[in-house]
């Protein structure tokens, strides 16, 4: 299995744009009626958010090194050639 660095950043726009896509299905289903602008606020701040966390996670995994099989100095990382 290959493995991968996590990415909290990435999880968190994920979870703001599947809200966006329930509240939009609630609309759509007919269990309330939402406003076509409401999902704006919701996912502009959902990527906001995104972008502070993806940094926060960067300085955290710099200040602490790289851990883990993927910073291995033996493997090579994909797209980038051997040293």
């Amino acid at each position: 299995m290959l493995r991968h660095r996590f990415q909290p950043g990435r999880l968190v726009a994920g979870l703001f744009l599947m809200l966006a896509g329930v509240i939009y299905a609630g609309d759509a289903g007919g269990l309330w009626e939402t406003p076509w602008f409401v999902v704006i606020p919701v996912v502009v701040g959902g990527l906001c958010l995104a972008g502070a966390v993806g940094v926060v996670a960067r300085t955290v995994h710099r200040r602490r090194g790289a851990l883990g099989p993927a910073s291995s100095a033996d493997e090579p990382r994909a797209g980038l050639p051997r040293r």
